[in-house]
């Protein structure tokens, strides 16, 4: 099963960096959308930072699932609890790429993060993430998230 876990999201993170670099190249009336999920996913840097949950949970979807690079899945209420706990002396994004597909969308980037989690494990990490985001009521919410420790 981690296997399949570890594959599915590899296989996630790779197609969502192909699509999103596609996506760059081409640029087009995807513009705005593109600049609104980089604006959100600035915002998640933020609340994460000052470990505001409540605020990261107005950007989740209800039914929203993590996989962390660890293999573990975590629920809307879980991450937003760990996020709540941590203690983050580092919390960079970069590299941020968006593909649009409608009211769905794919942002992938660079996390680099140091410190503790909100399990209280000590964090020095460099990880590729892909965000799903949908629109969801009319607003753009996270529904999944999936990242991988880089070298």
């Amino acid at each position: 099963m981690k296997t399949l876990l570890a594959t599915t999201g590899f296989v996630l993170l790779t197609l969502g960096g192909v699509i999103a670099h596609q996506a760059a190249k081409t640029g087009g009336p995807d513009a705005a959308v593109a600049k609104a999920l980089i604006d959100l996913e600035h915002q998640w840097q933020t609340a994460s930072k000052a470990n505001d949950g409540d605020a990261l949970a107005k950007l989740l979807a209800d039914g929203f699932v993590a996989l962390d690079a660890d293999g573990t899945t975590h629920t809307k209420a879980e991450v937003v609890e760990r996020t709540k706990k941590s203690k983050l002396t580092t919390n960079e994004i970069s590299d941020l790429k968006v593909a649009t597909h409608g009211d769905a969308a794919v942002v992938t980037g660079l996390w680099t993060g140091k410190g503790v989690d909100g399990g209280g494990k000590t964090i020095d990490t460099k990880e590729r993430w892909v965000d799903s985001w949908a629109k969801v009521g009319g607003k753009w919410q996270c529904v999944a998230s999936a990242s991988a420790t880089t070298k």
